[in-house]
C-alpha cells in the first residue's frame, strides 16, 4: 500500500473521465431510444453475463429463449449495472434489446479504484473464494482484508488453497489455512494443475454464485479453467523475475458450472482497498472480535493499551488471537490510505 493525495492533474483526469462517461451514456440512451421506437418484444427476465462499456450481454431466462444471449442497452435511469444483475428487458431485432428495470440485489461486490471511486464488480454473489498459494507468498493481513470486505458485504467467504502440489515440506501455508479454518471459515485445498481435490471444490460451489479473488498469480484463471474445461480462458503465468502474477482478465464474466451454480471471473487485483469503510464498522469485519466491541470501560476505547479494554482482556485470556487483533489495528490505522491497484 502507498499513501497518496490526489493531485490537480489527477482531479482533472477524474473530471474528464466523468465527462466521457456522460457522453457514452447519452449515446447509449439514443441507441436504446431508437430500439424502443421500433418493435420490441414483451417484458421478460434476464441475467447480465458481462458488461462491455455501455453494452450488456444479457442471457434470457424466458422459457422460449432460455440460455440465449442478447446484446442490450440500458435505460439511463437504472444506475450502474454489473455482471450478475437480474433484469427485466425487451428484445428487439437482430439479437439487440433494451434493459428497462433491475431486480433487487441480494448482494453487491465493489472495490475502490486508485481515484477513490467505489466501483461495483458483480451482483448477487453468494460466495467469495479467496484464493491463495505458496507463491506468491500469502500474507495474513491481505487475507484479513479480503475477509473484512466479504463480511461487510454480507457475502460468505471461503479460503481456497491452490497449488498444493507445489508446497514445500517446511511451508507455513498449511498452518495458516488451519488457523482460519479454526475461526470457522470454510477452507478447501486443491491443485488446478493436478486435479487434486477439485471434486470437493465443485461440490462446494454447487447451487451458488461465486467469485474468486486473490493476488495475481495464485491461479484464479487456472482454477476456473479446471472447473470449466470447455471454456477457453487466457491463463497468465507467474513472473519469475518479480514473483508476482500478471493480470489476465479485463471484464467480469459469468459462467455456468456444469454441476450447477455460477462462477464470475472478475478482474485480477492484488488488494482490496478498504479506505471507504468507517472505523467504527471495521471491527464488524472480524467475526471473532466484534462481540467484544462495546464492552470496554470507555466508549472511545482504541483497543490498544487502553485501560479496561475488553478486546485486550480477550487476547490475554487466549480467547482471541493476538495476530488477528494486530491485523485489525493495522487495517484501522491505514483506513485513510489509498490501496494502489497494480
Amino acid at each position: 500500500m502507498a499513501k497518496r493525495n490526489l493531485t490537480r492533474q489527477q482531479k482533472w483526469r477524474i473530471q474528464k473521465k466523468q465527462e466521457a462517461y456522460l457522453i457514452r451514456a447519452e449515446k447509449s440512451a439514443l441507441k436504446a431510444s431508437s430500439l424502443e421506437d421500433g418493435e420490441l418484444s414483451s417484458e421478460q427476465e434476464g441475467l447480465i453475463i458481462a458488461h462491455y462499456g455501455q453494452t450488456l450481454q444479457v442471457e434470457s431466462l424466458a422459457d422460449e429463449t432460455k440460455g440465449q444471449g442478447f446484446r442490450c442497452y440500458a435505460r439511463t435511469n437504472l444506475g450502474p449495472l454489473v455482471t450478475g444483475d437480474k433484469v427485466i428487458w425487451r428484445a428487439g431485432k437482430d439479437q439487440d434489446g433494451v434493459v428497462i428495470a433491475i431486480q433487487p440485489r441480494s448482494s453487491l461486490l465493489s472495490r475502490p479504484d486508485k481515484f477513490r471511486a467505489l466501483k461495483p464488480v458483480a451482483a448477487n454473489i453468494d460466495v467469495i473464494g479467496i484464493v491463495i498459494a505458496s507463491q506468491p507468498e500469502p500474507h495474513p493481513n491481505l487475507i484479513d482484508r479480503y475477509l473484512v470486505a466479504a463480511e461487510l458485504s454480507g457475502i460468505q467467504p471461503a479460503l481456497i488453497l491452490n497449488k498444493t502440489d507445489l508446497l514445500a515440506p517446511d511451508s507455513e501455508v498449511p498452518a495458516l489455512i488451519a488457523f482460519y479454518e479454526a475461526l470457522g471459515y470454510p477452507c478447501i485445498r486443491v491443485s488446478a494443475s493436478s486435479g487434486t481435490q477439485m471434486g470437493a471444490l465443485r461440490t462446494f460451489l454447487v447451487g451458488k454464485t461465486s467469485v474468486l479473488v486473490g493476488q495475481s498469480g495464485v491461479g484464479k484463471s487456472s482454477l476456473i479453467q479446471a472447473l470449466l474445461p470447455e471454456e477457453t480462458l487466457k491463463v497468465g503465468g507467474l513472473s519469475e523475475a518479480v514473483a508476482k502474477g500478471t493480470h489476465t482478465t479485463t471484464t467480469a464474466y459469468l459462467y455456468h458450472l456444469p454441476e450447477g451454480g455460477d462462477l464470475v471471473d472478475s478482474p485480477g487485483i492484488r488488494e482490496f482497498g478498504l479506505w471507504h469503510i468507517e472505523e467504527k464498522e471495521l471491527i464488524d469485519g472480524f467475526k471473532e472480535l466484534r462481540r467484544y466491541d462495546g464492552h470496554c470501560r470507555f466508549r472511545d476505547c482504541k483497543h490498544f493499551q487502553d485501560p479496561g479494554c475488553a478486546l485486550t482482556r480477550a487476547v490475554e485470556a487466549g480467547e482471541v488471537s493476538p495476530a488477528r487483533r494486530d491485523s485489525y489495528l493495522l487495517i484501522r490505522d491505514t483506513l485513510d490510505e489509498v490501496d494502489i491497484l497494480i
